[in-house]
């Protein structure tokens, strides 16, 4: 059973009561994230949720994780371009574990400068880590050349030389600034009495951060092209287009698409590339939305020779895609879809998850049923409208490695309608 409160302060508690369960998963989203800095303090947001584990006025960084842990707990963060999370799962009878770390960390974090220069140090070396992993880095290079000079085309772990130099006032007041109970939604689901749990995070939950600042600037794509010539055994490609927001009509019908072109060993372009030519070892398409944009991309790894047959392929299953979509395609995406919803619901995390983000992101949970409805909506005309919308537009491309063979953003651009 689901129930939702919100409090005087407009933080939204949700609660789902899963039976069977012995376990409950827990976490405090906030609707804060990459796209809320500014270009000086890029990674801030990313550097705020590693500290935020580093240290309250009442327990260092070993406690903190000793309390979870001890108990058999798991706890853990995120940050995404448009929300950061802090989570933990445990035996329903330690959810007060849960809760007092969670809203300690929110509420009293220190941010100490000898943990701050440590965490540097750790951010540092996890960039490192994404630069050395070009199917990593190729998706933040894709969003810089797709969105230049603007919070959404940068990454969220911030540059080298930004992180070294971010001060333990600027991180405090990132946080003081934009954390705001409005703002933040506390889901927990499994094992869970809702009204129990209300009465946890009343007590708890009285000193929350009161920021204010909304400087979220909205996303304007402008395709380009990011090249780099690397000694690599492959070249890491993504191309792709500017996709659609998750408030809009046809965002099914865009999932829809993006299963049966890339989706899985039957999609066409696995079909087409892989299995008749071997031109690459894996490829995908993926439809990604956020709150005002969204991103529609193929990515794929192939042989420095590969590139010269492969970009002509792909581009002609691009053009003829929209146009010969069979019903039989539609109901294998929709029956995909239906059944990556139902299977999500299984599962304490996801349910918790799930509930958050639609409470930031829509302001209301949307039944599985509603979600269900829309899918059987779906129809190949609006999945062939969407097609042909998205293709309209102009491809950003974004490549790593031997790139000598790989024609120019132009010819490329050229070989599609």
């Amino acid at each position: 059973m689901l129930k939702i409160t919100e409090l005087e302060n407009g933080l939204r508690v949700v609660t789902q009561n899963m039976p069977g369960l012995e376990t409950v998963s827990m976490g405090i989203w906030n609707a804060i994230g990459g796209r809320d800095e500014i270009e000086q303090n890029n990674g801030v947001a990313h550097l705020l949720e590693h500290m935020a584990f580093k240290g309250t006025k009442t327990k260092n960084a070993l406690q903190i994780a000793e309390t979870i842990e001890d108990v058999g707990g798991y706890i853990n963060a995120y940050t995404s371009k448009e929300t950061t999370a802090y989570y933990v799962r445990l035996l329903a009878d330690d959810i007060h574990y849960g809760v007092d770390i969670l809203t300690d960390i929110l509420q009293n974090s220190v941010f100490a400068e000898d943990e701050l220069n440590r965490e540097r140090g750790v951010i540092i070396q996890e960039i490192g880590m994404y630069l050395d992993s070009p199917d990593s880095m190729i998706f933040d290079y894709w969003e810089e050349k797709a969105f230049p000079n603007q919070p959404m085309g940068r990454s969220i772990l911030g540059k080298t030389d930004i992180i070294k130099n971010i001060s333990r006032d600027q991180v405090k007041s990132f946080m003081m600034n934009h954390y705001n109970p409005k703002k933040m939604v506390i889901s927990a689901a499994g094992k869970i009495n809702h009204d129990k749990f209300i009465e946890m995070i009343k007590k708890s939950c009285i000193n929350l951060p009161n920021g204010n600042i909304n400087n979220r600037e909205k996303a304007v794509y402008s395709a380009g092209e990011y090249r780099e010539e690397k000694k690599l055994e492959q070249i890491h490609l993504a191309i792709g287009f500017e996709g659609i927001d998750f408030h809009h009509d046809d965002y099914f019908s865009l999932d829809i698409y993006a299963s049966l072109l890339g989706g899985g060993m039957s999609s066409r372009l696995f079909q087409e590339i892989r299995e008749k030519r071997g031109l690459v070892y894996g490829i995908q398409s993926f439809s990604s939305s956020y709150s005002d944009t969204g991103i529609f991309a193929i990515y794929c790894g192939t042989g420095e020779s590969q590139i010269k047959e492969l970009i002509p392929v792909l581009c002609n299953e691009l053009n003829k895609s929209p146009s010969s979509i069979s019903e039989k395609e539609i109901n294998r995406g929709k029956k995909s879809l239906k059944t990556s919803l139902m299977m999500s619901r299984e599962g304490s995390n996801s349910r918790c998850r799930s509930a958050a983000n639609q409470l930031l992101n829509y302001n209301r949970i949307i039944d599985p049923s509603e979600t269900l409805s829309k899918i059987d909506a779906v129809s190949k005309e609006s999945v062939e409208r969407i097609a042909k919308e998205i293709m309209k537009g102009k491809i950003t491309i974004s490549s790593i490695g031997p790139i000598k063979n790989l024609e120019k953003l132009e010819q490329i651009q050229s070989r599609l309608n």
